[in-house]
């Protein structure tokens, strides 16, 4: 077993702030929406709440976005400009969590500084980061003050269509950290993907140790 430094202190940094983040607005969220099913605080302060954070972490937003669009380490993100080498090591991935991983086969992916990312998180992380979570956020800002934005809400359909893909969205980065949360714990060890994330060292196994 070898260690090798993979996620520097920024990213950790971020990558906690978020993931608490977006749960508390997941939380304060469902008391919006849903009144009379969850109530965990008063109606105004999980409003004041979810604005305060929602406002948190679109700066957190832009705080990762500057750390690697101004480091080398938007290398990470780079996809496999090759269809054929990508969809090939896709499918291999998709095997392994299919069946491979049931069955103690290794993990097709090695991952380095630059690739921490297998192909199928690379895709997927590319969507949320650079689409989903910037819709996100501009649909609560949106609604955040639909007096002050009332032409935005206005020429994108109305305010059912605003909050409608805000709460379709939730749905689905609800669903996202379930998954997250479930991958996460597929390493060595239930715990080693998370360990990392706190030291920033991630444990390689060695194929010859693997067998």
């Amino acid at each position: 077993m070898k260690k090798l430094y993979i996620h520097p202190l920024p990213v950790r940094i971020w990558h906690w702030t978020n993931a608490v983040g977006f749960v508390l607005l997941i939380l304060s969220g469902l008391q919006i929406r849903y009144l009379d099913l969850f109530q965990w605080v008063t109606f105004r302060t999980a409003v004041v709440a979810h604005n305060w954070i929602g406002f948190v972490l679109i700066a957190n937003f832009f705080i990762w976005l500057g750390f690697y669009l101004f480091s080398d380490k938007i290398k990470v993100y780079h996809p496999e400009l090759s269809p054929t080498k990508y969809f090939q090591a896709s499918f291999k991935q998709i095997q392994f969590y299919g069946y491979g991983i049931f069955r103690g086969e290794p993990n097709p992916h090695h991952p380095s500084a630059y690739r921490k990312f297998n192909p199928l998180q690379s895709m997927m992380y590319q969507i949320i980061m650079m689409m989903l979570v910037p819709a996100q956020f501009f649909t609560g800002l949106l609604l955040w003050d639909v007096a002050r934005f009332s032409s935005i809400v206005e020429a994108l359909g109305g305010l059912r269509v605003v909050d409608t893909v805000h709460v379709l969205l939730f749905i689905v980065f609800s669903g996202f950290i379930v998954v997250h949360v479930y991958l996460a714990s597929l390493g060595h060890t239930p715990s080693a993907h998370f360990k990392a994330m706190l030291t920033g060292y991630e444990e390689i196994e060695d194929e010859e140790e693997h067998h």
